[in-house]
């Protein structure tokens, strides 16, 4: 049955890459979280889409140029009522251990080249035991093919916004056993080869009714949602079939 990860943690309702997303987002029966990390300036692993602090937070400027305990003064959640701070990776796996959720850790490298964040994410990963629940994605497909030469036990999937051609000779070439596409990037025929030549298959970010019926009807590997109660209600009018 196809999986259900919630894109950001379930950002339709809570801000997006904070705990406060992550918890409901479990608390709503998803299967997995998507997160976005970037380092600070004294090169912390922080949870944020963003390079910059700006549109998601009441602070301003770029991420690199903040030390940790600066960024955690800002809020994350500057249009709700309570206040988050950006996360840390570290307390995000920390709470991951207390449940069975899979998670997609996307490298945030494309337009800065963070040095050492491979190495930083793979190791925070390893101390926590949790290489069999996490996934390393990134557009930056050169960080995909390092982080599967630091861990080969992680799994890797490169994240795509056109199509390709044969998705899944390029993962194998790669070693990447998942791929992301943007969801309107390629068609069923490719998702589903790509699939029964033993790649996933997790297409981002499928938030309509519509799009949602068309990967369960594929049975898709899994899809990024910001909804997860949605994508979950119109699930189980496919569990229910024989």
């Amino acid at each position: 049955m196809t999986q259900i990860f919630a894109h950001r943690g379930y950002s339709a309702l809570f801000a997006e890459n904070t705990m406060g997303a992550f918890i409901e987002a479990e608390k709503a029966g998803a299967d997995g979280l998507e997160l976005d990390v970037q380092l600070t300036k004294d090169g912390e692993i922080v949870v944020i889409h963003d390079e910059k602090v700006d549109r998601t937070t009441t602070g301003k400027g770029f991420v690199k140029d903040f030390l940790y305990k600066e960024i955690r003064k800002f809020n994350a959640n500057k249009n709700g009522l309570k206040k988050e701070a950006i996360p840390s990776l570290a307390e995000v796996l920390e709470w991951l251990k207390t449940n069975k959720l899979i998670c997609n850790i996307e490298l945030k490298n494309g337009l800065i080249p963070y040095e050492g964040m491979e190495e930083k994410v793979i190791k925070l990963v390893r101390k926590y035991g949790l290489s069999d629940r996490i996934i390393i994605s990134s557009f930056n497909h050169y960080s995909i093919v390092q982080s599967y030469r630091l861990a080969p036990e992680i799994e890797t999937a490169p994240l795509f916004i056109e199509g390709i051609y044969m998705p899944w000779i390029y993962s194998q070439a790669i070693r990447a056993k998942g791929i992301h596409p943007k969801h309107s990037s390629m068609s069923d025929n490719i998702f589903i080869n790509t699939m029964q030549n033993g790649i996933a298959v997790r297409p981002y970010t499928v938030n309509k009714d519509a799009d949602m019926h068309r990967f369960f009807n594929i049975n898709c590997t899994a899809f990024i949602t910001d909804d997860p109660v949605k994508a979950l209600r119109i699930r189980k009018q496919y569990e229910k079939r024989p």
